[in-house]
């Protein structure tokens, strides 16, 4: 994928639009020339790397960055297919700036020769920062999960018993005060029963899904239930390849999130628009492992509700963190889960109005098919 800027956007003499918008932007911006030099830095780049654009142009950036950077294999990478790569969590730094934990997107530019590196410093690009603190904090109930369903339920039982055995002889008024009792054992029992969903660490079964059929099911079963004055609308890429993901499991994912977005509408006018789309350059670094996977399948519920706060961001996919009244907190949490078990991730982008939560997925390749068959 080439950037679509014209080589006069990077004269300073020159009068377009491109050049100014470029100057403004406040993420670090270089271009890199097929010699490794810097011949454009946008502001923002000469402050990231503390060097002016005069000194930028007489340094190749093997001198800029340490040997071995991982900048300088993501360009080799783009010089070589011409399509755009993306890199997160990686740690970036020269001998004057000290190391900084940054995104990278890399492009190319004119010809493969020539790229663009855009950098996002982390403190302001941190939505990808936080897909493996939310599969953590998903997997840090298990368990309690499996504690509690020995410990608890089983009490329980036991008191809802009673409770019934107490309502055969009460009267009216103490026979409200044994069916509270029961109410209340079988609502504990209800969360204990979706906790213990957290404690299943059984690899998933995955095949060949589409992601498009998942969706209409979704969008179906909320039209008939709790979303029959939503207005639903799709914006879909109808060219993407299949996900390799559980089937059922994705289904749960998406009517939690659905669920959501209706729940979060005004009761009049709320609208959900359901999104696919194919983005090749995203890339994830998974613990342990040198491996970037690939995650080019985006699903996005977008609604027109109020949103989530700055304040309890952080948070949103952490158990037992609710905004609702009643609710067990429990849901975004194990929606986590699930997307971490298919080694995708799941956000929430707080860029634009109302709710809207991204899922990054991996595609199901041919060769696993022909493996398979």
């Amino acid at each position: 994928m080439r950037v679509g800027v014209s080589e006069a956007a990077l004269d300073e003499n020159s009068d377009v639009n491109a050049f100014s918008i470029l100057m403004v932007l406040p993420d670090p911006i270089i271009v890199v020339d097929a010699r490794g030099y810097i011949p454009y830095a946008n502001p923002a780049g000469e402050e990231f790397f503390s060097s002016s654009i005069n000194m930028l142009r007489k340094t190749t950036i093997d001198q800029l960055v340490p040997f071995g950077s991982p900048l300088l294999s993501l360009i080799e990478q783009v010089r070589e297919t011409g399509d755009r790569v993306s890199e997160y969590g990686v740690d970036l730094g020269t001998p004057k700036t000290g190391v900084r934990n940054v995104n990278i997107q890399v492009s190319s530019l004119f010809n493969d020769s020539k790229v663009v590196v855009q950098i996002e410093e982390r403190t302001m690009a941190s939505k990808m920062d936080r897909q493996l603190t939310h599969r953590g904090a998903a997997r840090s109930v298990t368990a309690m999960a499996a504690m509690l369903a020995h410990e608890v339920k089983n009490p329980l039982s036991g008191i809802r018993g009673s409770a019934q055995l107490l309502e055969m002889n009460a009267d009216d008024a103490d026979r409200a005060l044994t069916r509270l009792i029961c109410d209340e054992t079988d609502r504990i029992c209800a969360i204990v029963d979706r906790m213990e969903a957290f404690s299943d660490d059984r690899p998933i079964e995955r095949e060949a899904v589409n992601i498009h059929e998942v969706l209409e099911h979704v969008r179906l079963l909320a039209r008939n239930g709790f979303g029959k004055k939503v207005k639903f609308s799709e914006q879909y890429d109808p060219s993407l390849p299949f996900v390799y993901g559980n089937r059922d499991q994705l289904v749960q994912v998406l009517l939690n999130l659905v669920k959501n977005a209706c729940e979060s509408v005004p009761e009049d006018g709320g609208e959900v628009t359901l999104t696919t789309a194919y983005r090749p350059g995203v890339r994830l670094a998974v613990p342990g492992n040198q491996d970037r996977v690939q995650l080019p399948l985006e699903v996005g519920v977008k609604d027109n509700g109020p949103g989530i706060s700055e304040e309890l961001l952080p948070h949103i996919f952490d158990p037992f963190v609710t905004t609702k009244t009643g609710g067990s907190g429990l849901g975004l949490a194990l929606v986590a889960k699930i997307v971490g078990d298919h080694g995708g991730i799941v956000e929430y982008d707080n860029s634009g109005t109302g709710g809207h939560f991204l899922i990054r997925l991996p595609i199901y390749h041919v060769r696993k098919l022909k493996e398979e068959s």
